[in-house]
This record gives structure tokens, sequence and C-alpha cells, in this order.
């Protein structure tokens, strides 16, 4: 359905058709539909919505159409939607309301729900704790496939996920089931028989994006958390994994360009004096910084006055340093993102890219040395150039891998070494190298 189908069927008063299709439109595309409509219209239609795809659809929304619905309900009615939404989107969805409005809410909404609530707010921002769900299916291992099927008839329809089941005995997480085990297996087979005791699982207080990492190094679909004493607390699902991601993918982009914005919208949402605030301090920290390569170039005012075509290679040393320095911080950032890489491997890190910096180096040098001599018919120039650009690469691809695995170990995020700043420590050695090289061979 287009918004303009759904504004022809609001005009002609066509709500049974207007709840018909809404029924089995999914919740994705549900929130990104009422993105189109305005807040009249919007709380009209999501009135219309089945309570339980409701909650759903609204923990898709963004913020922005999240107020304007909430300016329109009443206490009630929001709690009433909170009570319906999962418990991990509930807290998302408090985290960004004001103290005395979740106080409020949380006096309105059933007591199961406001104890998971108020346990998983209880938990450090950006942990497994506070991105779990307490809604998973726990199994005994007395139990036979029968039972276990049974139960996860009754207490499927409010699992985050009936896929695993967790076997548990005094809140001790003992092994997992699969659904699949379940139903390849007779009725009276023991749970006991099933289950396996080796699985992967984090503690609450674990780190969000390490989380979301085991998701993405082990396949997994659902993964346990667990408290200091190995009790099961909750489970995180494979869609908060992808969710952390996405935030910290989008983080680590906005490090490596040099923007400070923690701001969550999206592009055009964000407004121009907002997009400013977040470039202008990086932008103004690296203005200053690049007048230290002002001041080396000042310094060899003379040797501008005696060969002045020194000057027309300035730009591509420093591009070229500039390049590659990105290219060897970016492989590295990505490698300690994923867990590839590790502090232990500095010395093999530093060995490949001296080898990738000499290979690169040299058939740069040999390709400037050729066109320089072509082109100017000097022979020392190309020297210069060739014997500076080797040097150049060989620095920037050690800076470019080194400051990452610094800021690792300093526990820093690595993508704070990123292209803009590496290029500015690039662009001053760039300089030093190339000047003394001049100096030198043309005894200036």
């Amino acid at each position: 359905m287009t918004n303009k189908v759904l504004m022809t069927l609001l005009h002609d008063k066509k709500y049974k058709s207007i709840h018909e299709v809404l029924s089995v439109y999914n919740p994705v595309d549900l929130a990104d539909l009422l993105e189109t409509l305005d807040a009249q219209h919007l709380a009209v239609v999501f009135r219309m919505i089945e309570k339980e795809k409701a909650a759903e659809v609204f923990a898709y929304m963004d913020n922005d159409q999240r107020q304007l619905l909430l300016d329109t309900f009443s206490m009630e009615e929001t709690a009433e939607l909170l009570d319906a939404m999962s418990a991990d989107d509930a807290v998302d969805f408090l985290e960004d309301m004001p103290a005395n409005v979740v106080t409020h809410l949380l006096e309105k909404i059933d007591w199961t729900t406001r104890s998971a609530i108020n346990r998983l707010l209880q938990y450090p921002e950006d942990s497994a704790g506070s991105m779990m769900t307490v809604e998973f299916i726990e199994l005994h291992r007395e139990m036979n496939v029968q039972q276990a099927l049974d139960k996860i008839r009754r207490v499927g329809i409010d699992s985050e996920t009936v896929y695993t089941c967790y076997v548990v005995e005094r809140h001790k997480l003992e092994g997992i089931v699969t659904a699949k085990d379940l139903m390849i297996h007779d009725g009276d087979t023991k749970i006991s028989d099933l289950m396996t005791d080796t699985f992967i699982s984090v503690h609450t207080t674990d780190d969000q994006e390490f989380v979301a990492n085991q998701f993405r190094r082990y396949g997994l679909i659902a993964i346990p958390v667990l408290d200091s004493e190995g009790c099961i607390v909750g489970i995180v699902t494979f869609d908060d994994a992808i969710d952390v991601l996405t935030e910290e993918t989008t983080e680590d982009m906005h490090k490596m360009a040099a923007l400070t914005s923690n701001n969550e919208e999206s592009y055009l949402k964000t407004s121009v004096l907002q997009h400013a605030k977040s470039r202008i301090v990086w932008l103004m920290i690296l203005m200053f910084s690049a007048t230290i390569t002002g001041t080396i170039i000042a310094g060899y005012e003379d040797a501008f006055a005696a060969i002045p075509l020194l000057v027309a290679f300035i730009p591509m040393l420093m591009d070229t340093g500039g390049n590659c320095g990105s290219q060897s911080s970016t492989l590295i950032i990505r490698g300690l993102a994923v867990g590839e890489l590790q502090f232990s491997d500095t010395l093999k890190i530093i060995w490949k890219e001296f080898r990738v910096a000499t290979v690169v180096s040299v058939a740069l040098a040999i390709a400037n040395g050729i066109r320089i001599y072509i082109m100017y018919g000097n022979m020392q120039m190309a020297m210069v150039i060739a014997i500076s650009l080797i040097l150049t690469v060989i620095v920037a691809k050690m800076v470019g891998c080194l400051l990452p695995i610094a800021a690792k170990r300093c526990h820093l995020d690595p993508a704070i070494m990123a292209s803009p700043l590496i290029t500015t420590i690039v662009d001053t050695c760039s300089i030093i190298i190339y000047f003394r090289i001049a100096t030198l061979i043309f005894a200036l």
C-alpha cells in the first residue's frame, strides 16, 4: 500500500479496508509507511493496528514518529503499548524518555513486565545486560520431548525465539536444545539425552560489540546471558546483534572521518548546525596541526629559491604518503574490530607492511623517476623523488599500522587513529624526508 492509496482510504473513511490491509503488512514495512503520515493521520492509522503488531511496529519507528504518537496518546495508552512490547525494546524506548515520565509509565504496566524492565535498566549502557531480553523458553532436564513441545506451545508466543531452548536447573544454565532436536525425536525421549552442555555464552557486563562479534564468529541465532554466578538472566538474539554492529560501524566511520557526532538521527534529519558542530572540532585541530608542515616548508626557502621545481612535487609526495597510511590503517582497524588481529601480532604486522611498502614504493619510485627524467631531463631530481617516495611510503605504512595497534593497547578506539590524523602525521614526515634528501643530493 502506498501513501496515496492509504490517504484515499482515509478520506473515504474505509476503515475496515485499512484494518484488513494493515493486518497482513510486515511490521517493518508498516513502520516505513507510517513515517509518510502527518501527526493526525499517524495516530488514526496506528490505532487500527492490532495490539501485538502495534507494539512491534512502534519498536521499528524512528524517534520523531514515536514522539508524534506519544503526543497524541494518553498515559494509559502509552503504558498499554509498553506492556505489549518485548522487554528489550521497551528498555530502548524508555532510555530516551525523562525519568519522571518513565516512573509514571512503570507504575501503570503489568508487574511482570515492570520487573523485567527494571532489571534491564540496571545494567550499564552498551552492555550485554542492557541489550538482552528476558523472554526465552526454559526447560528442565527431566522433561521429555512431548512435555517440552507442550510448554513451547503455551509460552512460545511470548518468547523472543523458539528455535533455541535452554535447560535450566535452579537458575543455572546446564545446556541447550534446539527445536530441530525436539521435532526429530520421539515424544518420550528425555531432554537430558538431547541437550548439549557445550555452548557459547556471554556475561551481563560484556560489551555489546563483543557480544555482536560472537554472533558473527559462531553463526548463532541467540546467545544466553549469564550473571556473575552462572545463572541465566536473558538472551540476546541476532537481530539485536545486527543493530549493534550497524551502530558500531557507523560510529567507527564517523571517527575515521574525524566526526565527533554521537547523533543517532539519519543524515537528512540532522540539522545543518548539528552537522557543522560534529565536523568543526576535528577540522580545527587538523588545520592548526598542519601549521607544523608549513613551518617545516618555510625553513627551506633557500632550497626553493635555488631549485623552484622542488615545490611542484610536494603535493604528490604528501598525497601518496597519506593514501598509503590510510590503506594500512583501514586494514588494521578492520582486523582489530573483527578480532583477526591482536597486539601480540604487532611484529608480524610490521614485517608484512614493511614488505608491502617496499614493493609498492619501489614500483612508484621507478615510475615517477622515469617520468620526471623524461619530462625535465634532470637525473638528480628524479633520484630525489624516487628515494623520497620509497622512504615516505615505508614510513606511512608503518605509521598507518602502528597507531591503531597502539590505540587498542591503550584501550582507545582504533578508529580514532584514522585517515585525518594519520595523514597529518605522514604529511609532516614526508616533507622532512623530501627536503633532507633534496639538500643532500643537490648539496643545498
